[in-house]
């Protein structure tokens, strides 16, 4: 079973029906950061275009599928699409955009966030690079930062043909430099893909610049996923940790914001940017 949403408040409110007629594709949305990005849209009545590997309940590890979270992104008020898509796969996502502009004829915003992570205990239990399999650098890579390079590709010409539309890319603070005195507990593949995405960011803004699209990067806050929850030991107290929906809600407001040009190729902190949208 989803973990249950918390009550709506503000965020949800200043974001309702912000962001109706628009078209999002959210990746990555079965679970986790990902699902709460898309309910966040729906909730201020976008159409969103979930995709991920598990299609329905029951089979994988985790709680959480594509057909559940599109059925709530309906049930809050958007229209929820679910898409099974391997995001290591080129062909299948090809066939995902061609989708989209076949039945939407636009695109406004793409949401990169699908990963190919382990379990939590192994992705912050503090192994060294060697000391773990060779295949966890192809699963985080792969389907993080490359998915994100090969999402975004099919993306811009959909955006660039309406002259605008926005690329969010889920980064995290493990991609920060830590000092040469502390190791971080994240596996060194993670933290050089968060990294990797960074500067990808940052380019992909340059080059979609001039055609009025805009591209950020965000750091979502501690979040109680399903990956967390099914593993609490790893991190200690949960208390102050954020459901995931509070990202999403953040994202919606961020969307609805207005042009985005001005901050594009940043990277953006969501508590931060909570504060700075007057969410509380």
């Amino acid at each position: 079973m989803a973990p249950m949403l918390p009550n709506k408040g503000s965020i949800e409110r200043a974001a309702m029906n912000s962001l109706a007629g628009k078209v999002a594709v959210v990746t990555g949305a079965s679970r986790g950061i990902g699902r709460g990005i898309a309910l966040g849209l729906g909730e201020a009545g976008a159409t969103v275009y979930v995709t991920g590997r598990t299609a329905e309940e029951g089979t994988a590890q985790l709680p959480g599928s594509l057909a559940t979270t599109a059925a709530e992104v309906t049930r809050l008020g958007g229209v929820g699409i679910a898409v099974r898509c391997d995001h290591r796969v080129d062909g299948e996502v090809e066939q995902l955009f061609a989708r989209i502009a076949s039945e939407q004829r636009r695109l406004d915003l793409l949401v990169n966030n699908a990963l190919g992570s382990p379990p939590q205990s192994v992705l912050w239990g503090g192994s060294r690079f060697w000391e773990v399999p060779i295949a966890l650098w192809d699963d985080l890579i792969d389907v993080g930062l490359r998915s994100h390079y090969v999402a975004a590709w099919h993306a811009a010409p959909l955006m660039i043909e309406r002259r605008g539309g926005l690329i969010i890319n889920v980064a995290s603070h493990a991609s920060a430099p830590s000092k040469s005195s502390s190791r971080s507990k994240a596996l060194t593949a993670y933290s050089v893909g968060k990294a990797g995405l960074h500067r990808l960011n940052e380019l992909m803004a340059a080059d979609l610049r001039d055609f009025g699209v805009a591209v950020v990067a965000i750091w979502p806050p501690a979040s109680r996923t399903e990956g967390v929850l099914a593993q609490p030991d790893v991190f200690g107290d949960l208390g102050k940790w954020k459901d995931p929906i509070f990202t999403g809600r953040v994202v919606a407001a961020l969307a609805a914001s207005g042009d985005m040009l001005g901050r594009s190729g940043e990277a953006l902190v969501v508590e931060d940017l909570a504060a700075q949208l007057h969410l509380t």
